[in-house]
C-alpha cells in the first residue's frame, strides 16, 4: 500500500504542516503501508527542509524503514517502511 500526501495547499500554515504529517505516519503504521510519497513541492527547498527535520525526530524515525529523495523531482520524498 502506497500512501501521498501533497502539502502545496498549506504550504504557508505551520502548525497544518506538522498535523499532515504526524496524520499520514500515524495512517502508514496503522494501514501497514510500505511507502509515503510526500511531496513538499520545489519552491525555496524551506519547506522540504521542514519536511526532513519531522522525519528525522526521534520518536519518527523509529517507525520508518528509510527515506529516497526523488532523483529527477526534487520536491518529491518517499518514506519506505518495512513490516514483520
Amino acid at each position: 500500500m502506497k500512501l501521498k500526501l501533497d502539502l502545496h495547499d498549506i504550504y504557508n500554515r505551520s502548525g497544518e504542516i506538522d498535523r499532515a504529517l504526524h496524520g499520514i505516519i500515524q495512517e502508514a503504521v496503522r494501514k501497514k503501508a510500505t511507502e509515503v510519497e510526500i511531496i513538499p513541492g520545489k519552491g525555496s527547498g524551506q519547506l522540504k527542509k521542514k519536511v526532513l527535520r519531522f522525519l528525522d525526530q526521534k520518536e519518527i524515525k523509529a517507525l520508518y524503514h528509510r527515506i529516497d529523495k526523488d532523483a529527477k523531482n526534487h520536491g518529491r520524498l518517499f518514506v519506505y517502511f518495512r513490516w514483520k
